[in-house]
């Protein structure tokens, strides 16, 4: 216990908390002191609205987005104090404001939280009419808290500056040592294949966003010049991003793996042992971070790895070199990328265990590491083209302008108390798919109603507002804490809270939780049906298109790593973002799926088929990444004219498939094409034997690096043929039109 209080002391979570808590506090505890506890409560209004655009970036980029919060925070409340006595423009004006808002969540998550920070002001601004010189007042303190917030958030920048990079490695080199630990998984004969796929989907969502909350603030920090530990968390996250690659690529047949090594099981059982301590290795890197302690191997990786060497010699004495070549040749495979990954692994060691000075990239990479990155500009092209049915953003945009404007009229013409408090939950609650909105509704009822409870029960009990004061800057602090981890939770601490201040400064607060709830029930009832009615954002209508990306992803990348093979020399840039990019996609592309499973079910078209899909592109991705690590780790020959003629094979069916997918006609493979491929299979097939016959007992290494090549290479060249047709069929038969 003593343990988890103390990691979720550390979170960033909570760090977060704490500073909009306590840029919160100070303003209303000084100003109160000072006999003016409106105007510190103002202040703290302002540093809570713009708190929600604090997100991970570098320093430069932080400051901006802070700023530009602050002042659409204000903005937005003196626009609605100016024209609330002008009802005839009020509402268009609303209307306008609401929707160019939403619209603005186009240019990516800064945006979107500016914009959540913008319309939390306007709704919340209703709650609080001015007039006059008053509203430039009250204005000009919510834009005070705002930068308030902004120097609370770098003054916590600056005592620990380093924290939340070390906790997000922390969480990536953990999620890693995860994936790692499912691919070992694998391993066990009686292995549910299937689920363990389905887990490692959806760990790749989970790892896809870490990894670019590491890119953004790693790589945009290099632009500027940094630390020695800025370059040292660099060299990790690559590593980390290789071993990804490395885990995905182990992308052996177990089945024919187990049935070759029936009679030996101790040389499957060796690996497998090896493969989980190199999960296990990570973990504990990960937790010393975390735990903030200087890292101590307890893991003998080369024992394990010498373990395996021998394991391996003893198979070949027992069989003879003859019967054993390709049992060898294969397990030879599993060997050199077991030996790759404790290079890497020990790579991170190093890092945390050792005072290194790391000098810079040099060169064209330092320059093209940007490329990495999503684009920092805002064209305003990009928010016309978004400006039709065919975009999530303009239908969700839509709807929730329609929603608070009808909220908002039945709070004028219906007895409610508190009108802002519909629009304010309709603001939190919406989000433009429904599987989420329809989440986040029951777990804001559930919160709202528990909360409520707890909160009136507690007021009833103690009259001090001294502890009811200290009580709810608990609950803020908790509640801001997991509304990330466990929205339930999160908005159950908000609203003890948002209770407890009323009750110190309302005496009816039994009508505050009635009308709180009330108000809660009614925005939450009028987002539901919204999502439901309004224009909705249904999955099935968008997962063709990250269908489509993910296999154009997936052509990406083996045209690239075909290049490669057949050029030879250093890895390119453009190779790398192509794997960047396949990774992403796939990740983009489950979490579609996942946002599909919790639609309702009619709205859940042709599901078994989209995810048979999912897997596919996965599976390929993974003999992709074996091909690629393969042919960059090892010394390669020339690609034969059979390798490029069905690597052309593989991509024509991966075009084939995209056609499918946009509703184009696709022509297959004409009689001549197939033959011509099945001719070069048997080319390949045949070379490969007859070394084999021919040359088994060499102990010539150039030989034997020939063959391990010749075994991975037309083993993943099948693979992938394979896969690519089968990705055909199954595109085919997807019909998500009706």
């Amino acid at each position: 216990m003593i343990y988890r209080v103390k990691k979720f002391a550390d979170s960033t979570n909570f760090t977060n908390a704490l500073k909009v808590t306590t840029a919160a506090v100070i303003p209303v505890f000084v100003m109160n002191y000072l006999g003016h506890f409106e105007i510190g409560f103002t202040i703290a209004l302002g540093a809570f609205l713009t708190y929600p655009s604090d997100i991970p970036s570098n320093l430069k980029h932080k400051i901006n987005g802070l700023l530009v919060a602050a002042l659409i925070v204000a903005g937005c409340n003196l626009l609605v104090n100016f024209l609330h006595p002008y009802t005839w423009i009020l509402y268009p004006v609303l209307c306008v404001l609401i929707f160019f808002l939403s619209m603005i969540s186009v240019y990516g998550q800064r945006a979107t939280m500016v914009s959540f920070s913008g319309l939390l002001s306007t709704a919340l601004a209703f709650g609080h009419i001015h007039t006059g010189v008053e509203m430039l007042r009250y204005s000009g303190l919510m834009l005070i808290g705002g930068i308030f917030y902004l120097l609370v958030s770098l003054i916590f920048n600056f005592i620990r500056p380093k924290r939340y990079v070390e906790l997000q490695i922390a969480d990536c080199i953990k999620l890693t040592a995860k994936y790692m630990k499912l691919r070992g998984d694998l391993w066990n004969a009686d292995a549910d294949k299937s689920k363990i796929i389905e887990k490692q989907l959806n760990l790749q969502v989970e790892i896809n966003v870490i990894h670019e909350n590491l890119r953004e603030i790693l790589m945009r920090n290099r632009t500027s010049g940094t630390s020695n530990q800025n370059r040292k968390m660099l060299i990790v996250f690559i590593s980390l991003l290789e071993i990804l690659e490395l885990a995905l690529s182990t992308s052996f047949d177990h089945n024919k793996l187990h049935q070759k090594f029936e009679g030996y099981p101790k040389v499957l059982s060796t690996y497998q042992t090896l493969a989980y301590n190199l999960a296990a290795t990570l973990k504990q890197i990960g937790k010393s971070i975390e735990n903030s302690k200087k890292y101590v191997s307890k893991h003998a990786l080369f024992k394990d790895l010498e373990a395996l060497e021998k394991v391996i010699a003893d198979y070949e004495q027992e069989l003879g070199k003859e019967n054993a070549a390709e049992g060898v040749y294969m397990l030879s495979n599993m060997l050199h990328y077991a030996q790759k990954q404790i290079e890497k692994i020990k790579t991170i060691e190093r890092a945390f265990s050792l005072s290194i000075v790391y000098k810079d990239f040099k060169g064209e990479r330092n320059k093209d590491m940007e490329k990495f990155l999503a684009p920092m500009y805002y064209p305003i092209s990009t928010l016309i083209e978004n400006l039709s049915f065919s975009s999530t953003i303009f239908r969700h945009s839509l709807r929730l302008t329609i929603t608070i404007l009808i909220g908002f009229i039945i709070g004028q013409f219906l007895p409610f108390e508190n009108v802002y408090w519909i629009l304010l939950t309709i603001v939190v609650i919406m989000r433009p798919g429904y599987g989420l909105t329809k989440q986040r509704s029951f777990h804001r009822m559930i919160g709202t109603v528990a909360g409520g409870l707890i909160a009136f029960a507690i007021l009833s009990l103690i009259h001090n507002n001294i502890i009811i004061g200290s009580l709810a800057i608990i609950c803020m602090i908790l509640g801001y804490s997991f509304t990330q981890i466990n929205y339930k939770i999160g908005a159950t601490f908000v609203t003890i809270y948002v209770v407890f201040v009323y009750g110190i400064i309302t005496p009816n607060i039994a009508d505050v939780v009635q009308y709180r709830i009330l108000d809660t029930l009614v925005g939450t009832g009028l987002t539901f049906l919204a999502n439901y009615f309004f224009w909705p954002s249904w999955e099935f209508i968008s997962i063709p298109l990250f269908l489509k990306k993910s296999i154009e992803a997936n052509r990406n990348y083996l045209n690239e790593i075909s290049l490669f093979y057949n050029h030879k020399g250093d890895v390119t840039t453009s190779y790398r973002l192509a794997r960047k990019n396949a990774f992403i996609e796939i990740g983009n592309l489950m979490a579609s799926f996942q946002r599909m499973s919790q639609e309702p079910k009619s709205k859940q078209k042709e599901l078994p088929q989209i995810y048979k899909l999912v897997v596919l592109n996965h599976t390929l991705l993974s003999s992709l990444a074996s091909l690629g690590t393969y042919i960059q780790s090892h010394k390669t020959y020339s690609a034969s004219e059979a390798f490029n003629v069905v690597v052309n094979t593989v991509i024509k069916n991966l075009d084939s498939a995209i056609k499918l997918l946009n509703l184009e006609s696709s022509a297959a493979l004409s009689d001549a094409e197939n033959e011509e491929l099945a001719m070069r299979f048997t080319e390949l097939k045949n070379i490969r034997a007859k070394e084999l016959k021919e040359g088994n007992i060499s102990e010539d290494e150039e030989f034997n690096l020939k063959m391990q090549e010749a075994q991975l290479v037309i083993e993943q060249l099948i693979l992938l043929t394979n896969l690519s047709e089968s990705i055909v069929q199954a595109s085919k038969k997807l019909n998500l039109t009706r």
